[in-house]
């Protein structure tokens, strides 16, 4: 039997991280359902009776509450998810338990990457469809493209106001953001078994100084480089945009790097603790 990697063992290890997990996560999941709903009752419920149209601005707050909210929700189950290494008792538990750390590394990643990431859309997802649902059988005359031609031949587009959240936002819209949910919960998965209490706050303080650390020394080198400095343009030459696309590309895979980089800290940290 493969001691790295056991389909049959990384099954019933599942089954067994599900029995310890499941509960604290199915627990923030109804509170993210929770508030996920009563931001839509909140901001709907004005709308049911008000026959004037909708506005485009009032459905913007799905925008702030799918990101923001969902920022929050991935972060706080990721960082719970080792903090119990911190505990030596739940540590001897958890080291009997008949799996290899790769086995226990690629559960974490399953739980806190994949599971939480599909659950919170899934359930944003069809919060949406009902409420906008309803919204657009009561404004079935307004919330629907059309276009038209006026006299001069110009074509003004009427959007939909009313249109559903994954309609309005493309998945394909920004390629990046298939790859920060990873690059988000890889950074609190690490601090969840680098940080033995208060797991969440010191991770975000541990992100907040990195970041503000590395935008001075971004800016501070800029400033460097072209203080005193003056462009000199050719007239003749020809500027090659490299486009939307190649930036996507390049932001895309520094989010896949930054995210092994850190995936890979967190199982050499899950090998010391097992040591």
């Amino acid at each position: 039997m493969n001691n790295t990697f056991n389909i049959q063992r990384f099954g019933l290890l599942l089954k067994r991280k599900w029995l310890e997990f499941g509960k604290i996560y199915l627990i923030t999941l109804a509170v993210a359902f929770g508030v996920i709903l009563i931001s839509y009752i909140t901001a709907f419920w004005p709308l049911m009776n008000d026959l004037r149209g909708i506005s485009d601005r009032i459905l913007i707050f799905r925008e702030f509450l799918f990101l923001g909210f969902g920022f929050l929700f991935i972060t706080a189950v990721a960082s719970t998810y080792f903090s119990h290494l911190g505990q030596k008792p739940k540590t001897i538990i958890d080291l009997l338990i008949p799996a290899s750390t790769f086995e226990k590394f690629t559960a974490g990643i399953f739980f806190t990457a994949i599971l939480t990431t599909v659950s919170f859309v899934v359930i944003f997802w069809l919060t949406d469809l009902a409420f906008v649902a309803k919204l657009r059988s009561i404004y079935s005359n307004v919330s629907k493209s059309t276009s038209y031609t006026d006299a001069n031949g110009a074509v003004t587009v009427i959007k939909d106001n009313a249109a559903y959240f994954f309609v309005r936002n493309k998945p394909n819209l920004f390629l990046p953001l298939y790859v920060a949910p990873f690059f988000v919960t890889s950074i609190f998965l690490l601090g969840s078994i680098y940080f033995n209490k208060f797991h969440y706050i010191k991770t975000v303080l541990s992100v907040m100084v990195f970041t503000g650390l590395w935008t001075f020394i971004v800016v501070q080198a800029g400033q460097y480089l072209t203080d005193g400095r003056h462009a000199v343009e050719d007239p003749g030459r020809i500027i090659h945009d490299p486009g939307k696309n190649n930036i996507e590309w390049l932001l895309t895979l520094l989010l896949v790097v930054l995210t092994l980089v850190f995936w890979t800290i967190t199982y050499i940290r899950l090998k010391e603790k097992e040591v």
